[in-house]
């Protein structure tokens, strides 16, 4: 069974008299420890998709089945938990607490779960060590540069041992040296931690370094490149251009 499993997955927003379906019937399977990269024109609903399995927004039809655990059907409360306990988020704009230090940052998420005070800091220092910020451990966000500061968010997405990291648009603020060290940073965590990484970018370079690589079109989804073909995108192949 693979990790994650999305099965006709639909999503509508209402603009008025408009209505918008960004993902329709969407069907994807990623297996543990893959590196997925997403692309598509603004709008297409990359980012809602990452939305929908990240657990922060719920589809108008179909499963998302992550681990076992449909979250579609979740509660709010047990969702809340469930998604502190397996999820991490990297945001393209950091999303730091300006008035935390860099270590309370990525503290952050540990708060939600039953750990000891000890095990929090043991925890922190291993994913600022891991991201190579210890040294930025009493800085705040305003003392640090824009690379060190998404290093910081991609050790606060990884300190709780989540299964799944999505990171949206991780190097879309940052200068092109600054994306490659991020980018390798990510490939590298990935193997090291063998965690499932689903990125969206709209950089064909970036997206690249993934195992798979898929594009949206029209609320479609088709496998564009990477390891062999995912049976679940392929009857789209035809609806999708480039």
């Amino acid at each position: 069974m693979s990790l994650i499993e999305i099965t006709n997955v639909t999503k509508h927003y209402h603009k008025g008299d408009e209505t918008i379906t960004p993902l329709d019937a969407v069907s994807l399977n990623i297996e543990q420890g893959e590196f997925i990269s997403l692309m598509g024109a603004s709008g297409t609903g990359k980012s809602t998709l990452l939305n929908l399995i990240a657990s922060i927004d719920k589809p108008d039809s179909g499963s998302i089945v992550i681990d076992g655990t449909d979250i579609t059907r979740l509660s709010r409360t047990k969702l809340a938990n469930w998604r502190a306990a397996n999820m991490g988020y990297i945001f393209q704009t950091h999303n730091l607490v300006p008035v935390l230090t860099a270590f309370e940052n990525i503290e952050l998420p540990l708060l939600l779960l039953p750990m000891s005070r000890s095990e929090r800091r043991r925890r922190v220092e291993i994913a600022m060590q891991a991201v190579g910020v210890l040294d930025r451990a009493n800085h705040y966000p305003r003392q640090i540069s824009g690379g060190q500061e998404q290093r910081v968010g991609i050790a606060r997405a990884i300190v709780a041992h989540p299964k799944v990291v999505v990171a949206d648009e991780p190097t879309g603020d940052l200068d092109p040296d600054t994306s490659d060290q991020i980018l390798d940073l990510l490939k590298r965590l990935k193997e090291q931690l063998n965690v499932t990484l689903l990125m969206v970018t709209h950089d064909a370079e970036a997206a690249r370094i993934a195992d798979k690589q898929f594009q949206l079109n029209h609320g479609k989804l088709v496998q564009t490149g990477g390891t062999e073909s995912n049976p679940a995108v392929l009857s789209e192949a035809q609806e999708v251009t480039g």
